[in-house]
């Protein structure tokens, strides 16, 4: 991979004042992007592969991807400006004429969205990485309070 990334999970889904508190990191750090309230509880229905009666948008987009062969590499939450995270989308597409990646603009809890429904891999930017706050010990003394965020 060209960019430097590293690879990430989401640790956590805690309902918050304004929305979801979705915790991302990995064994180092873990930190917070806020979302909307319905997108917190779109990615937790993504994760615990919850059955729906009828499709998302998400679950409509990877259907609209598996219509023109194409798939979810990765995803990467590049950076923080004024208080709100951007993110790129990685797609791929093969066929008879080759292979084509497309990096796509998206919001980052549209990545995590999809990529939970495509199980596909998850990084940061090194650069934000070592910006943002460290939310390891908060996430910890949350599951011991049994107030346990979803994942």
């Amino acid at each position: 991979m060209k960019r430097d990334v590293l690879p990430v999970e989401i640790r956590g889904i805690l309902p918050a004042n304004s929305g979801c508190a979705i915790f991302v990191g990995n064994n180092e750090k873990v930190f917070v992007i806020q979302v909307e309230h319905n997108m917190g509880a779109v990615i937790g229905m993504f994760l615990r592969q919850t059955p729906k009666e009828r499709p998302l948008t998400h679950d409509l987009m990877q259907n609209i991807f598996e219509g023109f062969n194409i798939s979810v590499d990765h995803v990467v939450i590049t950076e923080l400006k004024n208080a709100t995270y951007f993110a790129r989308l990685f797609l791929r597409q093969e066929n008879e004429l080759g292979k084509k990646i497309v990096e796509i603009d998206a919001r980052p809890s549209d990545c995590l969205a999809i990529a939970c429904a495509q199980k596909c891999k998850i990084f940061v930017s090194s650069s934000l990485f070592e910006q943002v706050e460290d939310m390891t010990e908060v996430l910890s003394r949350i599951n011991e309070s049994g107030e346990e965020p979803e994942s």
